[in-house]
C-alpha cells in the first residue's frame, strides 16, 4: 500500500493522451496558481517546515487539482492513495485507512471528486482527518461550502483555482511541445493558436488533447507544419465524443442542452441529456443549471418551474445515479414544455444597472425603519401608509427614489401565468398604463 497510487495517476501499459505524457514533474513546473504554488507562498512555506494540511481543492476541469494533489505529496515526501468518490465505496476507504492508522501516519488520501460522496461517507474521513492518520487532499469542481460538510471542512484549508488565463494555456502548449517525444524536432507553427484557445475553454487537459488531435492531423511530410483554424475545428469535430467518454466539462453539449430547453424543445433537450450522462456528467451540475433556467427562461411565466427544479435537485442528491436520470428527465421535459419568460431576469439586470450608476440614491423617508425617537423626529416612517388596510390591499404611494420615481425595471409578458401579472400591475399603477 505505501507509495502506491491508483489508476489516477498510473501510467499503466495502453496509450496515454498528451495530457499525461506532460504533466509537471514538480511545483515547479505547474504553470497557474502562483498564488498557492510560488515560492515563498504560504503552502510552500508549510511544505518546507515538513508540513502538509488537509486541502480541499476547488477548481473547474482541467486546472490541475490531481496534479498538485500528486505534486504535493511528492514534495512533502508522503505516500499517497488516490481513488475517485464516483467508483470507490466505504471497503476501500477503510483500508487505506486502516493501512495508514497501522503502519503509516500521515499517508495523503487523494480523493477526486470528492462532492460526490454522501454525508456518511464523509463524516467517515472525520475521525482519520483529525487525529492526522491521514492527510486529506480532497479535489471538486463544486463549492465546498454547500458539497462538503462543515465539520470536515473545517478540518481543511481551501484552495480556490481559477481558470487558467489564455497565456497560462500558451505556456503549457509550448512547455509540451518541448517536452513530448511526438513534437521532437517539429518546427511546428501554430497560427490556429487562438481558436486552439478558445475550444480549449481553460481546460489544460481539454486543450492539450485537441494539440494532440491537431497535431496528428497534420501531413507527415509537411515541410514547415503549422496547425491553422481549420486543423483545429476539425479536431475538435472529431474529438466531440471523446470528451465526453473521458466525462470533460463539455461546454457545448451542456450549452446545447440549455439552449434546446430555453428553446421548448424537449425532444433535443432529453437527447442532450442522455449525452452528459453517458459521458459521465455529474447528475447535480445538471441539476443546478436547471435551478437557474427556471428562474432565467421560464420564471413568472410558470412560477412552479423553479420549485420544480429545486425539488429536482434535492431528489438528484438523495438518490444518485443510475435513477437520478428518470428525475433529471422528467424536469428537462417538463421546463422545455413551459411557456417562457426572462422578465425577472431582465428586470434584475436593469435594477443592477442603476443600483450601480447611481448607489447613494435616498430611500424614501416614509419607507424607512423607525426604531428610535430620533429617527423618528428625523420623519422616518412617516406617513407610511399599510396596504392590508385599503381595499385591495393596495395603497398608491411611491417606493423609488424621487429620482427614479417612475423608473420600470420588471415588465412582464403575456406568457402562461404571467399574464394575469401584468393585467393587475397595470390596473394599480398609472406609470403601467398601456398608452
Amino acid at each position: 500500500m505505501a507509495g502506491t497510487t491508483s489508476s489516477i495517476f498510473s501510467a499503466g501499459t495502453g496509450y496515454q493522451p498528451l495530457a499525461e505524457r506532460v504533466r509537471p514533474a514538480n511545483l515547479n513546473e505547474v504553470i497557474g496558481h502562483a498564488k498557492y504554488l510560488k515560492e515563498g507562498s504560504v503552502l510552500r512555506q508549510q511544505l518546507e517546515a515538513g508540513q502538509l494540511p488537509s486541502l480541499i481543492i476547488w477548481g473547474p476541469p482541467g486546472v490541475g487539482k490531481t496534479t498538485i494533489a500528486k505534486l504535493l505529496a511528492q514534495t512533502a515526501k508522503k505516500n499517497l492513495s488516490a481513488i475517485s468518490a464516483v467508483t470507490s465505496g466505504i471497503k476501500e476507504l477503510r483500508a487505506i485507512i486502516e493501512h495508514a492508522r497501522l503502519s503509516d501516519p500521515g499517508h495523503v488520501l487523494f480523493i477526486d471528486e470528492i462532492h460526490r460522496y454522501n454525508k456518511a461517507q464523509q463524516d467517515g474521513l472525520l475521525h482519520s482527518v483529525e487525529d492526522g492518520t491521514i492527510i486529506l487532499i480532497g479535489a471538486t469542481t463544486e463549492n465546498p461550502s454547500f458539497e462538503v460538510i462543515p465539520p470536515l471542512l473545517s478540518r481543511c484549508q481551501v484552495l480556490r483555482l481559477e481558470a487558467l488565463s489564455g497565456e497560462d494555456l500558451e505556456q503549457i502548449i509550448q512547455q509540451a511541445i518541448k517536452k513530448d517525444a511526438s513534437f521532437n524536432k517539429k518546427m511546428l507553427r501554430i497560427s490556429g493558436i487562438g481558436k486552439l484557445l478558445q475550444l480549449g475553454s481553460g481546460d489544460a487537459r481539454r486543450t492539450l488533447n485537441l494539440l494532440e488531435i491537431c497535431n496528428n492531423l497534420l501531413p507527415i511530410t509537411a515541410k514547415n507544419p503549422d496547425i491553422s483554424e481549420e486543423i483545429v475545428e476539425r479536431a475538435a469535430d472529431q474529438n466531440a465524443l471523446l470528451f465526453d467518454k473521458r466525462g470533460d466539462y463539455h461546454y457545448d453539449t451542456i450549452s446545447a442542452y440549455i439552449k434546446s430547453v430555453r428553446g421548448s424543445d424537449p425532444d433535443a433537450a432529453v437527447y442532450y441529456l442522455a449525452r452528459m450522462l453517458a459521458g459521465g456528467e455529474d447528475p447535480l451540475f445538471i441539476a443546478r443549471r436547471l435551478i437557474i433556467l427556471a428562474a432565467e427562461d421560464v420564471g413568472n411565466a410558470e412560477p412552479y418551474a423553479l420549485s420544480l427544479a429545486n425539488a429536482c435537485f434535492q431528489a438528484v442528491h438523495a438518490v444518485g445515479m443510475p435513477e437520478s436520470r428518470i428525475i433529471l428527465a422528467q424536469t428537462t421535459t417538463y421546463l422545455a414544455g413551459c411557456p417562457k419568460s426572462n422578465a425577472a431576469y431582465s428586470a434584475i439586470d436593469r435594477a443592477w444597472q442603476d443600483v450601480t450608476e447611481n448607489p447613494t440614491l435616498q430611500i424614501p423617508k416614509h419607507l424607512r425603519n423607525a426604531p428610535t425617537a430620533l429617527m423618528k423626529r428625523e420623519g422616518y416612517a412617516k406617513d407610511y401608509k399599510y396596504p392590508h388596510d385599503f381595499p385591495g390591499h393596495f395603497f398608491n404611494a411611491p417606493y423609488l427614489p424621487s429620482q427614479i420615481k417612475d423608473r420600470i425595471y420588471y415588465i412582464p409578458t403575456d406568457q402562461g401565468r404571467e399574464k394575469a401579472l401584468k393585467e393587475r400591475l397595470e390596473q394599480l399603477w398609472n406609470k403601467r398604463k398601456k398608452k
